[in-house]
């Protein structure tokens, strides 16, 4: 059943036309040539929202199956979270190959990089090993810099971007790696994030960490190793799923490759999600490509996230963005969500897709109002071309939901959303004992 009471504001554009100038519009010269500019038409919606309690409160083709877009990157953090666990930290290790001369200042022979999979490792968690190289005495590697096939760096846009040749991908990842190890490799962008990471952690800007790699970059499916120099450890899983929520950052796809694939993440869904008439399909964990949900479904799978935060003690607020605190795309696309009266009553997530099934933009979250918090899903279908009105349309619509119920009600912003290297920690190992840590470094 279709019920619809909520009438959202629309955009209508009025041309007026001053008495003064009446009698010359009436009479337009030969030469002037007209044309009638007509109101855009508003885009076409659908929604479902549901009281914290799961009653029904309005709902337009709440069971049509629609492509989810970005909005699947919540699925994708409530399988994370149970598989891996809020605290989990991904582990990059460094080897050295070869023997160690620090009275050269040198390692000589490879530093071989082995991985699980750290979805956000960037230049800033670069210049840690950087630090750490040189604080074991390490200035130049006469090898190469050999990298496995799960070590990431730097950003691709999810599949979307991906080099589908894995040994020029791993490539280009050791090449990102070396390039910020050696100064005399930094581009401009290196520079500025070093600056940047400097005046953060309190570091002199100079000297630079630096180290020289002779031998290039190699990649090594499972590369031998010998003796392990250190360990470093990524920042807490709910702080790295929150930036890419933030962000809405295709890479999240890289948190799923450590746990299964995107059919593994479809039969979840399909297994806590309410029944509908279309077939839950996921091709992406990053919601790019050709998904599909219906609103209903998109209320009940924030539900079930939400439930499992709260399980492990966290609000939702620590892995969404809030309207009004958190950069990123809630409050870059919806700016009068994110502006008195209304910030910070909206924790939520957003998808948009340009032209993959005729364009889409979701809006979905958690709406604080003074009637009480109440859960939502509000999207425009084939909206190609016309993007930006579509957001506008579903940004009324919320304004409308909101003045409905008596009007926003702030709700608490999450912590400071953490850089790369913030809460990342290196662990150092002896020779002698490449398995055993010996001291703890970290960067808050």
């Amino acid at each position: 059943m279709t019920v619809s009471r909520f009438t959202p504001a629309l955009l209508i554009a009025i041309a007026l036309v001053h008495p003064a100038h009446a009698g010359a519009a009436a009479r337009p010269s030969k030469n002037v040539r007209h044309t009638t500019r007509r109101a855009a038409k508003p885009p076409t919606m659908v929604w479902h929202v549901e009281s914290i309690d799961g009653t029904v409160l309005d709902s337009r083709d709440a069971d049509a199956p629609i492509n989810p877009a970005s909005v699947i990157k919540v699925a994708t953090s409530w399988w994370a979270l149970e598989k891996l666990g809020p605290d989990y930290r991904f582990t990059t290790s460094f080897y050295a190959r070869g023997t160690l001369e620090p009275e050269k200042g040198q390692l000589r022979g490879d530093l071989v990089v082995k991985s699980n999979g750290d979805p956000d490792f960037q230049a800033e968690n670069a210049f840690l090993v950087a630090q750490t190289l040189n604080r074991m005495g390490i200035r130049r590697i006469t090898g190469s810099v050999v990298v496995d096939a799960s070590f990431w760096m730097g950003w691709e846009n999810g599949s979307e971007g991906r080099n589908p040749d894995e040994d020029a991908r791993a490539e280009t990842m050791a090449a990102r790696l070396r390039s910020v190890l050696d100064v005399r490799r930094w581009t401009r962008r290196t520079r500025s994030v070093w600056v940047d990471y400097a005046a953060r952690t309190g570091t002199p800007r100079n000297p630079v960490p630096t180290v020289q790699v002779i031998g290039g970059i190699k990649y090594d499916r499972d590369p031998a190793t010998t003796t392990l120099l250190f360990e470093h450890r990524s920042k807490p899983l709910a702080d790295t799923l929150r930036r890419f929520n933030c962000y809405s950052n295709n890479d999240i796809e890289r948190v799923a490759t450590s746990i299964g694939s995107a059919s593994d993440l479809a039969v979840m869904l399909a297994d806590r999600l309410v029944a509908s008439n279309a077939p839950v399909l996921i091709d992406t964990t990053s919601g790019l490509g050709e998904n599909r949900l219906s609103p209903r479904q998109i209320v009940a799978m924030l539900r079930g996230f939400r439930a499992t935060a709260s399980g492990i003690g966290l609000p939702v607020e620590q892995l969404l963005p809030v309207s009004g605190c958190d950069p990123g795309t809630v409050t870059g696309a919806f700016p009068r969500l994110a502006s008195p009266p209304n910030a910070k009553a909206l924790v939520a997530k957003t998808g948009t897709l340009t032209s993959t099934d005729g364009g889409i933009t979701v809006l979905a979250g958690f709406l604080n109002t003074a009637q009480g918090e109440v859960v939502f899903c509000v999207a425009v279908p084939r909206a190609a071309g016309r993007i930006r009105l579509a957001r506008r349309t579903e940004e009324s619509f919320v304004l409308d939901l909101l003045a409905r119920r008596g009007g926003a009600m702030p709700r608490t912003c999450g912590p400071p959303l953490l850089a790369p290297d913030e809460d990342a920690s290196i662990i150092t190992a002896a020779s002698a004992t490449p398995h055993a840590a010996n001291s703890v470094t970290t960067a808050r």
